[in-house]
């Protein structure tokens, strides 16, 4: 059965940094595309960030700024390093493999100004 295990969120002040982890049980991670995604409440889903097994990255809207995903094909896992971070980015941060398409429960970030 493949899980994927977030940590790494929490509360920051506004303008401070995070970094979230995700780790793959069970899935082939070193060939898989893993992507981060952000909800905010009453919000859309959004795509955060994305990266392919060859490395390639791939940012949403306004994200690449201040977002940085990348991998680590020995752990199973993926990192998003968020700086600068902003209220407006305060959101539930979901983890996603795409083959097969799961996603993880989410870790919570809040920045408070």
């Amino acid at each position: 059965q493949v899980q994927l295990v977030e940590s790494g969120g929490g509360l920051v002040q506004e303008g401070g940094s995070l970094r979230l982890s995700c780790t793959v049980i069970g899935a082939h991670f070193n060939i898989n595309t893993m992507a981060w995604y952000r909800q905010a409440p009453g919000k859309q889903l959004r795509m955060v960030a994305s990266i392919t097994h060859y490395n390639t990255t791939a940012y949403g809207d306004s994200m690449k700024d201040r977002f940085t995903i990348t991998r680590d094909n020995a752990k199973n896992t993926a990192y998003l390093q968020m700086k600068n971070l902003k209220p407006d980015d305060t959101a539930m941060y979901l983890c996603r493999i795409y083959s097969p398409n799961i996603w993880g429960q989410g870790t919570q970030v809040t920045v408070d100004s």
